[in-house]
């Protein structure tokens, strides 16, 4: 558990992943010593890509100790929020509230869903000076290790620490702190997933340079500019008032998504049946060529007897064939330019591509951001600069989600997105996952200005009110719940999942650290007054383990009786757990095995601190005797510590 990730992470280096993908495609290209051979890897590419000695990059301070924060393994442990997610509106809910660091919540999501994200969209901080934005984080590497790590000199060691522990808010600090999100982020997408980022002027450029770097260039799918604002700016400070943000879009595969079929925005443009075509309503385009197009010209009668010559967008035989299908139609009474029919049924299918600009009045404004929380709340300033639903209403549509596809906001804020996502799972019960880091408002009290301060007091009113602790996560879960309400409310008959499992990322404290480090397995006599398990608790050790072993959250492990002893079974593993495993429980779980067609764990996970090596010793020996019978199995012991 956390002692064997400790020692996985002191071994980690920057690029330890891509290593890995590399051992496991083009072993021939490794020697025995673990040297990598650079000209044997160009053969592989020669004819297929161009090997180039010179190119451009995005350099910044603190690249490689970012791609070491991306390959390091968090020590965070899953602890289940049990009254909450044993409600009935819980119990059975696909969708996922984390309160924890962004970081430690998408290194745990990576272990059950790898490729299996559809949508995700993120409203980062925006590093504006005034966002509150300051770089820190808690991994305590001393100057000596960091340049051993990195292969970097110590003043270098000593200025990326700086920015780490002492707080900054420069670009590189910015992109140090999005570059490992991104990464995992990027992994987690599947084949036809899509991730939209809002930002504005300050980090914009770098972003884009940031995701090319991560997604690649060919998977950039545009760079939409949404109109956040509905009135005119006033500021005459400044030269350029700021009326839209950014919202850059990249796919996992952009190649794929265009196989697959992208998704479309509604559709626009007039559609009517003036002939009463039995096909429906229709819209039209010209049959002629555009000034910057060629064709093929040929002479058209219109209904009128008017003869045109010009290029025409097909063949003659193509346009015979339209107008025998009543698929060509002319305008001003028959006297007009030919137009190619089109209809609605068919335009539905195929979608509408969105366009770059995003108008206020179709996907919403900061101001109906906030009207939509003081509807929910009650009262006015909520949460600051929270986004519209219209906004990500638009983008769940656009990344075209269906039934049992994933959303993703691993800067949940407000939870607009899983507001969103609620509505949407009306139609096709699409599930989300949010991820929020559950930073104090009274922190955020002692920094503030004295307007900002009578707003959070306000906020922790209410929060005391509905007897919920004043962190910034809190606002999102009040939020899901309220929007689940009002939803229901308006359907009542709806069978869609508007409940969601809450969990908590915590990292064990130093005293517990200390007892991990300490344990000795042969012994198993260190502590007299508490066990290992007491300091984590049963329930955390399972759901953590549920997620490394690519279960998910949301599916719980069922209890199995042993004689005197429980166990938990999911699929292919075993969990044991608690301590005293007697000889009587052994024999049931060979038991088990032996006489349950249903019952086939191919993984028995042991919680290391509660056992003996004689009880780990037995419970393998007796085990073994499966390989003898009909089953045949050979069990792997996965003992955790």
């Amino acid at each position: 558990m956390i002692r064997d990730i400790t020692k996985t992470n002191e071994e980690s280096t920057p690029n330890s992943h891509e290593i890995e993908v590399l051992k496991e495609h083009f072993p021939s290209c490794f020697h025995n010593d673990g040297s990598f051979d650079l000209e044997r890897f160009k053969g592989f590419l020669s004819d297929k890509v161009a090997v180039t000695g010179e190119g451009y990059e995005l350099k910044f301070l603190g690249k490689n100790y970012a791609r070491l924060l991306e390959s390091l393994d968090t020590t965070t442990v899953v602890v289940p929020d049990e009254e909450h997610n044993t409600k009935s509106e819980n119990s059975n809910s696909e969708n996922v509230y984390i309160s924890g660091d962004n970081l430690d919540g998408l290194k745990h999501l990576l272990k059950s869903y790898t490729r299996k994200v559809k949508c995700i969209y993120i409203d980062p901080p925006y590093n504006t000076g005034t966002d509150g934005f300051v770089y820190n984080d808690n991994f305590n590497f001393s100057v000596k290790y960091l340049s051993e790590k990195l292969s970097i000199s110590e003043e270098q060691a000593q200025r990326i620490l700086d920015v780490s522990k002492r707080g900054s808010a420069s670009h590189s600090a910015w992109l140090m702190f999005m570059f490992p999100r991104m990464v995992l982020a990027r992994d987690l997408l599947a084949d036809d997933g899509i991730i939209f980022i809002s930002i504005d002027d300050n980090e914009q450029a770098n972003l884009k340079l940031l995701c090319d770097d991560i997604f690649g260039e060919e998977n950039f799918e545009g760079h939409v500019h949404w109109r956040r604002r509905h009135n005119q700016p006033n500021d005459k400070t400044k030269l350029i008032g700021i009326v839209a943000e950014h919202i850059l879009v990249y796919s996992r595969k952009s190649q794929y998504l265009k196989e697959v079929g992208v998704g479309k925005i509604a559709l626009t443009g007039g559609f009517s049946n003036p002939d009463n075509d039995p096909r429906g309503d229709w819209a039209s385009k010209p049959w002629k060529t555009g000034s910057d197009q060629s064709g093929t010209r040929y002479e058209i009668t219109t209904p009128t007897g008017r003869v045109l010559n010009e290029e025409w967008m097909g063949d003659i035989d193509t346009y015979n064939k339209l107008c025998s299908n009543n698929k060509i139609y002319f305008p001003r009474g028959g006297d007009g330019m030919p137009r190619k029919k089109y209809y609605k049924t068919e335009r539905e299918t195929e979608g509408q591509c969105a366009t770059n600009w995003w108008t206020h009045e179709i996907y919403g404004n900061n101001q109906k951001a906030s009207d939509e929380l003081t509807q929910l709340f009650g009262f006015k300033n909520v949460f600051s600069n929270p986004k519209p639903t219209q906004l990500i209403d638009a983008i769940i549509g656009l990344a075209n989600v269906k039934a049992g596809d994933i959303v993703l906001d691993f800067f949940s804020g407000s939870a607009t997105t899983a507001h969103s996502a609620l509505r949407f799972s009306l139609e096709c019960n699409c599930k989300f996952i949010m991820i929020q880091l559950p930073e104090s408002l009274e922190d955020l009290v002692e920094r503030a200005s004295s307007s900002e301060k009578e707003k959070l007091s306000k906020i922790m009113e209410f929060l005391d009110e509905n007897h919920r602790s004043h962190t910034l996560d809190q606002i999102g879960i009040e939020r899901i719940i309220r929007a689940a309400k009002v939803i229901k409310e308006k359907n009542p008959g709806t069978t869609a999942d508007l409940g969601f499992k809450h969990y908590s990322l915590v990292e064990p404290p130093e005293e517990t650290l200390d007892k991990l480090e300490k344990f000795d397995s042969s012994t198993n006599t260190l502590f007299t007054d508490s066990t290992l398990l007491d300091c984590f608790g049963k329930p955390t050790v399972l759901a953590t383990w549920i997620v490394r072993d690519g279960y998910g959250f949301t599916v719980d492990a069922e209890e199995v009786s042993f004689a005197d002893y429980t166990g938990y079974y999911i699929d292919k593993h075993l969990y044991l757990i608690d301590p005293n495993l007697s000889n009587k429980a052994i024999e049931a779980i060979v038991v088990k095995y032996e006489t349950d067609g249903n019952f086939n764990p191919e993984n028995v996970v042991l919680f290391g601190y509660s056992f003996t090596w004689t009880e780990l010793e037995a419970l393998q020996t007796n085990l073994k005797r499966l390989i003898d019978t009909e089953k045949n199995l050979r069990i792997n012991f996965d003992i955790r510590y």
